[in-house]
């Protein structure tokens, strides 16, 4: 567990040697990571989606039901490279608990998570690319995958926990308000893109949480597209390796349905998740071109 998270810091860190609009959507879902790039200057976008697993737990001999709404507001602020987001999850869980001779049932509802943060994009190889124009000597050259595609778009995340009250899901005398960073390096070759992310969250509380996630997604055609992810999350409090696998259909240029599940390979707990969910795009982004004046040109031709 602890190797795989040293090899995703090592991986991201070794590619880094500014967000860019797209036509279609740019979701975050399905799966946990984010991509480097942010959804655009003035889009504003809404994701998210529902959910349903099971968590059953050997040494503390418990059985727990989750149902949960996951929700996300993404917006791209004044620079195409900067993003705010706000993300979360609200659950419900109904908890057996067979550890004494009775059999006893408990349930409880609240936010597990509720972060807002910002994004920024600090790297953007097709920035370059753009620059440079197309190879006009090799049709090859522009039209397959290149040793220069893997160099990945690189962004870095700020963001604050904030969760109030008796909640259940957080740990005894964890603090309202807490921070949340993370690195993420997008590889964009051809119709496969790879994420990789690198999170510390809760970096100054008496139980920090560092992850790396690795995501691989694959455009079947133009609407169909299928991804697999790894998350290896170490914490005293919860250490484990989670697998999940899905894909997506999109609607339209704006509207993206998506359908994942997770797995994991421990009995403490051992856990399953089922979960839809939606994304949609309002576009109001809008480029600036410079429109030469007919006068000037023809003054040039003479």
């Amino acid at each position: 567990m602890k190797t795989f998270f040293v090899v995703l810091v090592f991986l991201s860190f070794s590619f880094l040697s500014t967000a860019q609009y797209t036509e279609t959507i740019n979701s975050n879902r399905p799966g946990a990571s984010f991509g480097a790039y942010s959804v655009g200057t003035n889009v504003i976008q809404v994701e998210g989606g529902v959910g349903f697993g099971n968590d059953e737990h050997d040494l503390q001999r418990t059985n727990t039901d989750n149902f949960f709404i996951d929700y996300a507001l993404r917006y791209g602020l004044i620079l195409e490279e900067l993003e705010l987001i706000l993300e979360g999850r609200f659950a419900f869980a109904d908890e057996t608990n067979m550890r004494s001779s009775v059999t006893q049932n408990f349930s409880f509802s609240n936010f597990q998570t509720n972060t807002i943060g910002a994004k920024y994009l600090l790297f953007d190889p097709h920035k370059k690319k753009q620059v440079e124009g197309p190879n006009v000597y090799s049709y090859h050259a522009n039209n397959s995958v290149q040793w220069g595609d893997l160099i990945p778009a690189v962004s870095l995340y700020a963001g604050a926990n904030i969760l109030y009250g008796d909640n259940p899901f957080m740990f005894e005398d964890e603090p309202s308000v807490s921070s949340k960073f993370a690195l993420s390096a997008q590889s964009n070759l051809d119709r496969t893109v790879v994420v990789i992310n690198i999170i510390a969250d809760k970096v100054e509380t008496d139980f920090p949480s560092y992850s790396g996630i690795l995501t691989v997604t694959h455009a079947l055609d133009s609407r169909f597209s299928i991804f697999g992810e790894i998350q290896s999350t170490v914490s005293d409090i919860y250490s484990d390796e989670l697998l999940r696998a899905g894909g997506a259909y999109l609607f339209n240029k704006n509207l993206q349905l998506d359908l994942f599940g997770l797995i994991n390979f421990k009995n403490t707990p051992q856990r399953w998740l089922a979960v839809i969910g939606l994304s949609y795009r309002f576009d109001n982004f809008h480029e600036d071109y410079y429109i030469k004046d007919n006068d000037d040109e023809d003054e040039n031709n003479f």
